[in-house]
Order: structure tokens, then C-alpha cells, then sequence
């Protein structure tokens, strides 16, 4: 539906209870509101740049021209854009329309830029959730993508059923930054891994290695790695970290062996340097018949204010 003709999604002023608005039409909310008309949901759609709603209007979305139209035409309003910058200029524009409806900004955020939202929010009374999607936009709609919740429960149950349609929900807590803070945390562990398979990758390469062969006997190999990490978690309790498995030793042992197969392929070799220098650190005072848990004493360590 064009500008023009736009209509809300019902007459009331609240907006349909079951209608839902999407704010930005990158890839993620693309596919938001595609996998919310799946599910047979009244979408509203707004976007900053106009000219990506085609697609899904055809489907049976409706375009609003203004943000107003779009979150007077919905109960649950959902943000996702670059980053909770540009969604407060956004919302900041329209405060008090906001009234009645549940905010769910999926935008980038850290956990202290989520509390601030949540502050602002208080402040004019409006009932913001914070989410983070654990997923790529092609895995949107999959019953295994995660979807991180967090902020008031009450606001988060009464939407609970409408948003299932995306993936897995997961309600962390009510502290507002507790889905940012996973989120960042769960993305470290994403990067690292594959920094660490590219680095794999062009180690077997430049020794005729295909990357075709080398990457399923790396997926078989990160089932075992996951079992550390279920190991692992009863250290970080007790603080007791047995080399049963295998020493610090042992393990920098194997990153030196892995230090002079980088410099031997003439390949770059800042990876395993770090890798080398947390486990040497973990290692010292007498440490290094200890397990690869210790690695979290240095991981936890408060580092002083320069």
C-alpha cells in the first residue's frame, strides 16, 4: 500500500493487539516482517530510505510514510537498525506516540547503551524490551535460532506468543542490558572461532590442504572443544582448574609447535602469539600442570585504569 493509502492496521489507538510495526528494512528487519506476514501477522513497515518495502507490501504488508503512522498502527513495535544511536533519534521523534505499546529495540547495542534506552524509556514512560537476535536474517523463522530477551517480564509475556514465529525465545532477566550483554559475549565467542578457522584454513592451504577437505574434520573436532566448555563452567565455581585433560603445559607446547608452522608457511602469525601469551600467563607462578581453565583468572582479572 502506498503512502498515500495508508491505513492502520485497525482503528483502535492502541493498534491491533496482534499487529506489530518494523522500524528499518536492512536484511535483519527484512526479515523480521517477512517471517511476521508468514505467520500471519498485521505488519506495518517503515523504513529511513524509502524504496525497500516492495517485496513485502506485495505480500500483504502495509507502508507507512512517517513513524508516527507506523507505531500508532501496532501494539508491539519492533527496532532494528544500525544501533541504539540512530533507533533513540528515531523514537525520540515520535515519544508520544509511544504510549500503550511495547518497544522492542533489536538494534546493536552494549549492555551500558541498553540501560541508558531503559532510563530514557522510564523516564517518558514508555515499556521498552531489549532483544538481541542470535542469528543471521536466513535463519530468522528456525525453531534453533535464539532470540535474548530482557527487560520487564510482564511486557515480554504479553508478546511472548506473537514472536515465537522468529525462533527460540529466551527471556534472560529483567535488568534491561542483561540480552546486550550475552549478545556481546556470545558474538567474542563466534569471532574467535572463526578467526581461528580462517587461521586453520590457511595453514592447510598453503600445504595443499582444500579448505573442502579440511573444514568438516574441523566441525567434527568442535564437538569435542564444546565439552570443555561443560567442564569448564564447574572450575569457574570452584576455582580449582585440574590438568586432567591435558596441562598448561602440554598446551604451549602445542602452540609452539603451532607458532613455528605459521612462521614456516610465511603466514601471519598474530593469532597464535596471543594464544601463546594467555596461556603463558595462565601458566606462571607454578600454574602450568593446571588445566586450560585457569585461562579464566586471567580472563577475569580487573585490569587497572591506565
Amino acid at each position: 500500500m502506498s503512502a498515500k493509502g495508508f491505513k492502520p492496521a485497525t482503528a483502535g489507538v492502541k493498534g491491533d493487539p496482534q499487529g506489530v510495526a518494523v522500524l528499518g528494512l536492512g536484511n535483519m528487519g527484512t526479515a523480521l516482517a517477512d517471517n511476521l506476514l508468514r505467520a500471519g501477522h498485521a505488519t506495518v513497515i517503515w523504513n529511513r530510505t524509502p524504496g525497500k518495502e516492495g517485496d513485502l507490501v506485495n505480500r500483504g504488508a502495509v507502508s507507512a510514510e512517517t513513524v508516527e503512522q507506523a507505531v500508532r498502527s501496532a501494539h508491539l513495535v519492533v527496532v532494528s537498525v544500525t544501533d541504539y544511536k540512530v533507533s533513540h533519534a528515531i523514537l525520540s521523534r515520535v515519544t508520544d506516540s509511544l504510549a500503550g505499546r511495547i518497544i522492542l529495540n533489536v538494534s546493536s547495542s552494549s549492555p551500558q547503551q541498553a540501560s541508558e534506552a531503559a532510563a530514557w524509556a522510564r523516564e517518558h514512560n514508555v515499556t521498552l524490551l531489549h532483544g538481541a537476535i542470535m542469528s543471521f536474517p536466513q535463519g530468522v523463522g528456525q525453531r534453533d535460532r535464539m532470540f535474548l530477551y530482557s527487560g520487564q517480564y510482564s511486557a515480554y509475556e504479553s508478546v511472548g506468543p506473537l514472536l515465537s514465529c522468529l525462533g527460540d525465545s529466551l527471556y534472560l532477566g529483567s535488568a534491561p542490558g542483561l540480552a546486550s550483554l550475552y549478545d556481546t559475549a556470545l558474538l567474542e565467542m563466534m569471532y574467535a572461532t572463526v578467526a581461528a578457522w580462517c587461521h586453520g584454513v590457511a595453514l592447510t592451504s598453503v600445504n595443499g590442504i582444500r579448505p573442502t577437505d579440511f573444514t568438516p574434520v574441523a566441525v567434527r573436532w568442535m564437538s569435542a572443544v564444546l565439552e570443555l566448555l561443560t567442564a569448564y563452567t564447574s572450575q569457574a565455581d570452584s576455582r580449582e582448574y585440574p590438568g586432567s585433560d591435558a596441562s598448561l603445559d602440554i598446551h604451549i607446547s602445542a602452540v609452539d609447535h603451532l607458532l613455528e608452522a605459521t612462521h614456516a608457511s610465511d603466514l601471519d602469525d598474530r593469532l597464535p602469539r596471543l594464544l601463546l601469551a594467555l596461556l603463558t600467563d595462565a601458566a606462571k607462578d607454578g600454574h602450568g600442570s593446571d588445566g586450560m581453565g585457569r585461562l579464566l583468572e586471567v580472563a577475569t582479572r580487573r585490569v587497572a585504569a591506565a
